[in-house]
């Protein structure tokens, strides 16, 4: 986990892509460079929600532990304390995964 505290603001939320296991297909191993970036990630922290013109803030539907999905070309790459995290804004999310 991240030393470093970091908030999103308004309607952004933080991600780590969760990994998925090793590719196999045919039995060849497919290199990392190779592989897609999942999709699938788990949100660290969340702004406090988006406001409209008079001000009334409206609470995110995503939090903090939530497991979700997003496009494959959603949000920005930051690297804190050496670890690659996501930010990107909650309409960019596809759903929230329930187990």
């Amino acid at each position: 986990m991240a030393t470093t505290k970091f908030t999103p603001l308004h309607d952004r939320i933080l991600v780590r892509r969760l990994e998925e296991g090793e590719s196999v297909r045919g039995g060849i191993i497919i290199p990392d460079s190779a592989k897609e970036k999942p999709q699938q990630g788990e949100v660290i922290a969340v702004g406090k929600g988006k406001s409209n013109d008079e001000g009334k803030v409206f609470p995110l539907d995503v939090k903090a532990g939530d497991t979700i999905l997003f496009g494959k070309y959603s949000g920005t790459e930051i690297k804190l304390d050496a670890e690659e995290f996501l930010i990107m804004r909650e309409e960019e999310v596809l759903g929230i995964v329930k187990k």
